[in-house]
C-alpha cells in the first residue's frame, strides 16, 4: 500500500512568496513492518552484500560484552504487539508479562574483549530507482547501505552513534552473503530495527526557519505569534491548533532522504566537511517516529484510522531521547567522512 501525505493546511508560498526561492524536495520513506527482499529498499531488511566482501565491523575499543539479545528484542515486540491487538481484553496477560520480563534481561558474553570485531547492524539499504532524492554515488553507484554500531559508545562523551555508509553499483554485487554476522548482544533496544518495507513519496519541503533570510524569518515569527494569540481566544473558526511553519509547513517528520535538516533541539550550526571544509548536504534522516502530537498533520492519509501510540514507531529505532539523526555528506567528495546531528 502506498502512503500519501495530506495537503498542507495552507499554501505557505501564498503567504510568503519569497519561500518559492527556497523550495526543495525530500523523499519520505514511510517504513512499515513487512518482509523485504534482498533486492528491495528497506529498513532493517536483508542487505545486498557480496559474499566475498567482509561484513562491516566496529573495531573501536568499548564495552560490548553485556546487553540484550537481538532475537529477544524482536520477540518482545511481537509479543507486546499481539497482546495489544486482541479485540477482547487487550494488553499482556500475566503469562505474557513474565515472558516480557524475561526477554528484557541483559546477558553477558563470556570472554568478550573491548576490542573484539563487533558486527555492525544493517540499518537500511536504499536503491536510487526507489528514492528520487537519493543522489547518484561516485562512479554511478545506485545503492546506499547504512550500518551502525549496536552500542552507544562513541565520540567525546562515549555515548554517540557510529555509522558506516557503503555505496555500490547494485548490478555488480554478484553472489549475496546469505547469513551475515550479527552482534550477540546490543546496548539498546532502539538500535535494533524491525524489518520494514518502504513506500517512498517525494514531497515539497522548505528550510528550517532559523536558516531563512532574517527578514523572512521575522515575518514568519510575527505571523505565528498572531495565530497563537488568536488561539487564546477560541472561536468556531480557530478551535483547532494553530498552524506552525516548523511543524506543519516546512520539514516533514519520519525517515526521509534529502531536503533540509531540522534544528528544533539546537540552534543551527555549520556542518562542514572535516576533510575539505565544504558545507555538507543532508543525505538521510533517521527518525524515532513517523509523526507525533506536534506533527500530526503529516500523518499519511492511509494511516488516519490508526492510533498513534501503536503505529507511529514502525521501525523500533530510537535516536537519542526519541529524536532524529541527520546524516550529512560532502558534495565535493562522497568518500570524505560523513557528519551527523541529533535533534
Amino acid at each position: 500500500m502506498k502512503r500519501t501525505t495530506p495537503p498542507r493546511p495552507l499554501d505557505v508560498e501564498a503567504l510568503f512568496p519569497e519561500l518559492a526561492a527556497h523550495r526543495g524536495t525530500t523523499t519520505r520513506l514511510h517504513p512499515r513492518p513487512g518482509s523485504p527482499l534482498v533486492s528491495d529498499s528497506s529498513v532493517g531488511g536483508p542487505m545486498s552484500w557480496p559474499a566475498e566482501e567482509p561484513w562491516p565491523v566496529c573495531g573501536e575499543a568499548h564495552g560490548r560484552g553485556r546487553g540484550r539479545r537481538p532475537a529477544d528484542i524482536h520477540r518482545y515486540r511481537r509479543t507486546l504487539a499481539a497482546a495489544w491487538a486482541r479485540e477482547q481484553n487487550p494488553g499482556p496477560t500475566e503469562e505474557e508479562r513474565e515472558l516480557l520480563a524475561e526477554l528484557s534481561l541483559e546477558h553477558r558474553v563470556p570472554g568478550a574483549s573491548d576490542v573484539d570485531p563487533l558486527p555492525m547492524i544493517g540499518l537500511a539499504q536504499l536503491y536510487r530507482r526507489d528514492v528520487p532524492d537519493l543522489p547518484v554515488g561516485p562512479d554511478g553507484c545506485d545503492l546506499l547501505q547504512v550500518f551502525w554500531c549496536p552500542f552507544h559508545a562513541h565520540g567525546p562523551g562515549r555515548y554517540d552513534l557510529e555509522l558506516y555508509l557503503r555505496r555500490r553499483r547494485s548490478g555488480e554485487v554478484g553472489r549475496v552473503l546469505g547469513d551475515p554476522p550479527q552482534p550477540l548482544v546490543v546496548g539498546s533496544e532502539g538500535l535494533v530495527p524491525e524489518p520494514c518495507v518502504l513506500h517512498p513519496e517525494q514531497v515539497t519541503t522548505y528550510p528550517f526557519a532559523g536558516l531563512l533570510p532574517e527578514g523572512l524569518c521575522a515575518r514568519i515569527d510575527t505571523w505565528e505569534e498572531a495565530l497563537e494569540e488568536a488561539a487564546e481566544r477560541p472561536t468556531e473558526e480557530n478551535a483547532a491548533q494553530p498552524v506552525r511553519y516548523q511543524y506543519d509547513l516546512s520539514i516533514p517528520p519520519g525517515w526521509r532522504v534529502g531536503g533540509y535538516a531540522s534544528w528544533h533541539t539546537t540552534d543551527p550550526y555549520p556542518m562542514d566537511c572535516r576533510a575539505c571544509g565544504t558545507p555538507m548536504r543532508l543525505l538521510l534522516t533517521i527518525d524515532s517516529s513517523e509523526w507525533d502530537g506536534g506533527s500530526g498533520s503529516w500523518k499519511p492519509l492511509e494511516d488516519r484510522g490508526l492510533p498513534t501510540h501503536l503505529s507511529s514507531t514502525p521501525t523500533g529505532v530510537t535516536v537519542g531521547r526519541f529524536g532524529e539523526l541527520n546524516v550529512f555528506v560532502c558534495p565535493a567528495d562522497p568518500d570524505h567522512p560523513h557528519g551527523g546531528s541529533i535533534q
